[in-house]
């Protein structure tokens, strides 16, 4: 298989924080582009989440095609936030998230470990599951959720994001030993 075409849309989204005053993501991209370019990343998606405590969700990948690790998502993560406390584009207090869950290729990658994964329509009348990643099945994405086993389309999945356990942990840290667990 050769390389994977990548494509950056970037359409300006304004929504309200909790103050009225408006978040425009294209403005939060422009301001972190730069620097994530310059440390090797590209912006994929840059989104305002939620109705109460509001979640600016940041995915990004690697500009030399590598695999996205946790890694990668603690130095992004560094980056944006003192990038965010210096231009200070939201007003409101938010929950900065960045996920290694942005290719296709990234849900095995990441089989074994603990997901949350948002919906943009209702699967088996949800749009939430928690659970262990079991890895894709052509177009869809398998886990083990409270409820069993369950197949989500990777069409549907507005978002997505490890949880941060200790297994996930020891496999960022590279600690010998370490068994990802698959069911």
């Amino acid at each position: 298989m050769g390389p994977a075409a990548h494509f950056l849309f970037v359409l300006p989204f304004v929504s309200q924080d909790w103050t009225g005053l408006p978040i425009d993501t294209s403005r939060i991209a422009e301001i972190i582009e730069p620097s994530l370019d310059a440390m090797g990343y590209r912006v994929v998606r840059v989104a305002v989440l939620g109705a109460g405590r509001m979640t600016l969700q940041i995915m990004a990948e690697r500009r030399d095609e590598a695999a996205m690790t946790v890694e990668d998502c603690a130095e992004i993560s560094r980056s944006v936030s003192v990038l965010l406390d210096v231009a200070d584009p939201i007003a409101s207090a938010y929950t900065l998230e960045v996920s290694p869950l942005v290719r296709p290729e990234d849900y095995d990658r990441f089989a074994g470990f603990e997901a949350k994964i948002e919906l943009s329509q209702p699967v088996s009348g949800r749009k939430r599951f928690r659970g262990r990643l079991l890895g894709r099945a052509g177009d869809h994405v398998r886990l083990i959720a409270e409820t069993g086993e369950v197949d989500v389309p990777l069409s549907a999945i507005a978002r997505a994001k490890l949880i941060l356990t200790d297994d996930l942990i020891a496999h960022a840290q590279g600690k010998p030993g370490i068994t990802i667990p698959t069911h």
